[in-house]
């Protein structure tokens, strides 16, 4: 089996996906589209990503939750705990099962996780955000020329107030 390697995060407009270990803004609509894209699907993240979300949300429900950490001693409960992105890749091809089409993985954060996984995604599913964030200290990879825009999205304005749209690209 081969995985469908996606990416999926939001921006806001200077390219900030966080701020001191937080996202920095509340948009709804995004966090149940993110939720749609992933449900059933393995997700890779960092361990500050793990860290940030609130433990009421830990692991993410419906997914295999998979963290990636250079701290060999370390313990996210109810998630596999691994040592590089090889190794998750790895992960996660274990438990996306057998099936006829690609299986998707998703790499949620951050930052670091992004620049690392960028050579061998797929797919990217970004969330641009009318936000400017002053602080910020964790912006998401460039996306270069061997990426296409495949689906632009619609302009929306979710119910915090915040317009936003979600893309969608392809290598």
């Amino acid at each position: 089996m081969t995985l469908r390697i996606g990416m999926i995060w939001a921006q806001a407009r200077d390219g900030a996906i966080g701020r001191g270990g937080e996202m920095p803004w509340h948009v709804p609509e995004d966090l149940a589209h993110f939720k749609r894209m992933t449900q059933g699907a393995p997700v890779v993240m960092g361990r500050r990503t793990w860290e940030s979300l609130p433990e009421r949300f830990r692991p993410l429900a419906g997914r295999a939750n998979i963290v990636v950490t250079r701290d060999a001693d370390y313990a996210a409960e109810g998630a596999e705990v691994v040592g590089s992105l090889d190794a998750a890749l790895a992960a996660a091809e274990r438990h996306a099962g057998d099936r006829a089409a690609p299986a998707p993985v998703w790499i949620m954060g951050g930052g670091e996780l992004y620049r690392a996984a960028m050579p061998v995604a797929d797919e990217l599913v970004v969330t641009r955000l009318e936000v400017d964030v002053p602080g910020a200290d964790t912006f998401a990879p460039e996306i270069g020329p061997e990426w296409r825009l495949v689906d632009a999205g619609d302009a929306r304005v979710s119910q915090s107030g915040v317009g936003f749209r979600s893309e969608r690209w392809e290598r």
